[in-house]
Formats: C-alpha cells, sequence, structure tokens
C-alpha cells in the first residue's frame, strides 16, 4: 500500500485579478499515481474562492496537469485543476483556461509559441515593506546598480530565487532563465517557448511554487505592477511568434502583427485582460510606453511592442509584448493575442466572469 500527497491547485474567481488557492488529498491505494488520467476529480467550496454562493457553492476541481512535488519529494505531485460547474462538470464561468483551450485548438495548425517572463517582488513577511528595504522613510540607493547586480548590498532575497528555480527543474517546468530586476527585491523567472496552454499552465504552477517556497523562508511574494512609486515597474512581458514569423522572411509577419496588436490595444488594457493596477506601471516613464498610446519599434524597451534587434537582423524570430502586467491571467493574456494576431481581433467580453472587486491586494 503507497501513501502518496497530491496538492491540488487552482485559481479562483476573485476579480480583476485572479489569485491561486490549493488543498491536499492524501492518497492510499496499491499504485502510485503517475499520469494526470489517473489523478481523481476533487471539489472545493466555492463560496470561499469567489466561485459560488453559500446556497450553489460547490465547484469541481479537474485535473489537467500533473508535477512532480519538489517541496515534498517523491511520490507526492502537484495537479493544476479546471474549475468546473457541479455536478455537470462544464467549465465554470471564471475558467478563462478552458476559453483559450477551444481557440488553442483552432489554430494549432500556426504553431504558435509563447514566452512570458514573469517579474515579481519579494516582501518582508508582512507584506508591508520590500525585502531587506530600511525602515522608515529612506530608501535603498538610486535605480541602476541592481539590475543583474552581485553582492549582498545590490540583490535581495537570492536564497529563495535558487531554490524556486531548482524546485521548477525538478517539477518538470520549463524554467529558462531568472535575473534580478531593476528595482532592489525584484526579480524575474522565464519560462518557454511553449505552446499557449502549456506556458499558462506552467507559469500559474512556477507561481504557486514561489509563494510556497516563501513561506519557509518568511518572505512574501506580490506581483503588484507598480510596487513603489518611482522605481520600475512589474510586468510579464510575452514574448510571441507563429511558425510563419520563424522562418525566413518572418519579420513581414511580425509588423503585421504588430499593427493587428496597436489596433486592438484598447482592448487588451483592459484590467480584467492585461492586469489590474497597469496604468499605474504603464506611465511612459521607467522603460514603459504610456498606456493610453501604443508603438513599436525595434531593440525599444519604451515601445508597447519590442522587436528585438536580433530579429530584425535576421529578419524572422518573434515579438515581445511589454504591456501585461505582473498579475494578470497567463490564459486571458495568450488568449487575447492568440485572437488578435491569428484570428479576426479580440473582444475582452468574452472574459465575463469579473464580477467581484476588493480593490488592491498587492499579490
Amino acid at each position: 500500500m503507497y501513501v502518496q500527497q497530491i496538492e491540488y491547485v487552482w485559481p479562483d474567481g476573485e476579480s480583476p485579478t485572479m489569485y491561486l488557492r490549493s488543498k491536499t488529498k492524501v492518497m492510499r491505494s496499491k499504485e502510485l499515481i503517475t499520469k494526470v488520467s489517473e489523478v481523481p476529480r476533487w471539489g472545493h467550496d466555492g463560496s470561499s474562492t469567489y466561485q459560488g454562493g453559500t446556497k450553489s457553492s460547490d465547484c469541481g476541481l479537474q485535473p489537467i496537469c500533473l508535477i512532480p512535488d519538489p517541496i515534498r519529494g517523491e511520490p507526492n505531485m502537484i495537479t493544476l485543476c479546471e474549475v468546473t460547474r457541479f455536478p455537470s462538470w462544464r467549465p465554470h464561468p471564471s475558467n478563462s483556461r478552458a476559453l483559450l483551450r477551444r481557440l488553442a485548438r483552432k489554430y494549432r495548425h500556426l504553431n504558435p509559441w509563447f514566452g512570458m517572463e514573469q517579474e515579481f517582488t519579494l516582501y518582508d513577511a508582512d507584506g508591508i515593506r520590500p525585502y531587506r528595504w530600511p525602515q522608515g522613510a529612506a530608501n535603498p540607493y538610486p535605480q541602476g546598480r541592481y539590475y543583474c547586480g552581485v553582492g549582498a548590498d545590490e540583490v535581495f532575497g537570492r536564497p529563495l530565487i535558487e531554490v524556486h528555480t531548482a524546485a521548477c527543474i525538478r517539477a518538470g517546468i520549463m524554467i529558462s532563465g531568472t535575473n534580478a530586476e531593476v528595482m532592489p527585491s525584484q526579480w524575474e523567472f522565464q519560462v518557454g517557448p511553449l505552446g499557449p496552454l502549456e506556458v499558462s499552465d506552467q507559469i500559474w504552477l512556477a507561481r504557486w511554487l514561489l509563494y510556497r517556497l516563501g513561506e519557509d523562508l518568511g518572505i512574501s511574494v506580490k506581483l503588484y505592477p507598480k510596487p513603489v512609486k518611482g522605481w520600475n515597474g512589474a510586468g510579464l512581458h510575452t514574448n510571441f511568434s507563429t511558425s510563419v514569423m520563424r522562418e525566413k522572411g518572418g519579420l513581414v509577419a511580425i509588423r503585421s502583427a504588430c499593427k493587428k496588436l496597436g489596433h486592438f490595444h484598447h482592448q487588451h488594457m483592459q484590467d480584467h485582460v492585461y492586469g489590474a493596477g497597469n496604468q499605474r506601471r504603464l506611465t511612459g516613464l521607467h522603460e514603459t510606453c504610456d498606456y493610453r498610446e501604443f508603438s513599436a519599434g525595434v531593440g525599444d524597451r519604451s515601445a508597447s511592442i519590442r522587436i528585438p534587434a536580433a530579429v530584425a537582423k535576421d529578419g524572422q524570430g518573434y515579438l515581445e509584448d511589454r504591456r501585461p502586467a505582473a498579475n494578470m491571467d497567463p490564459y486571458r493574456v495568450s488568449y487575447a493575442i492568440l485572437a488578435t494576431v491569428c484570428g479576426k481581433g479580440f473582444n475582452p467580453k468574452v472574459f465575463k466572469y469579473f464580477k467581484t472587486e476588493r480593490g488592491d491586494r498587492q499579490v
């Protein structure tokens, strides 16, 4: 008889920003669970996750992705779940993955790739002040010395980053890099390139691992787009390409995609699409374009869309959408980009479930 812990992880129904929830099922069986198809469905109290009322609170958890648990170790696992209605098991209105799943199937012949760069800020355990920032009104040294820095006076929180990176690798998450960011206590990890569902699943799982490991080190992790006024904000820059863009002469398709993204800029900038609080980040300063404007440029980090200089030189590759905020739902951003570039356009009303509003939780 094997005893195995499986952590069920899912995005909740908070709005306009979704957050993560999880709980543990202890399994006793003659065979270890190793495939997602073997993970049993479960349920949760939707009235406590903004996904139902007290009189209709039961929601289903449909496992869709299974990874080894790098924290508890073998034979324990972590499963990412889609939230469903109960007892029909149809997608819950908050389930943005179900919408992306249908769109990804429609455009899979274009072989779209995504790479996402998750920026985040470390805070003290009480969540009030960025990690290791001075007490009171004093700030660290001015911006400039921290990006990709080294040394205890320039880099804060590396122990968490190291254990998180190692955990992602052990779990099979396609993490492709990490670095200290422009603001002290701010970091970034990258995932991809992968398909739209795969990259979005892995961003959610990597976020969960980051939050969970932060518990052990007494560090809070926040995805707030503008944690400190006057410093760089936190985004989730999204790199995108199709097979045509990656082929010789693909720069033409990349420039065409930029025009389409510009045409639907206002729709993308809705709080429930590219992130709540993004207006405070996209000011036209600190390596951003003003959220009311749209621009695209080669090697331009002040543009909405950056075409890397190497891509322009080679005439093929990908584009970088610098507008999504760090707290965005990767399923929604992937959907918006796919619908805009590969389809006839994007209507933000497709995401109908954003009814609750609790204000900025700065997570």
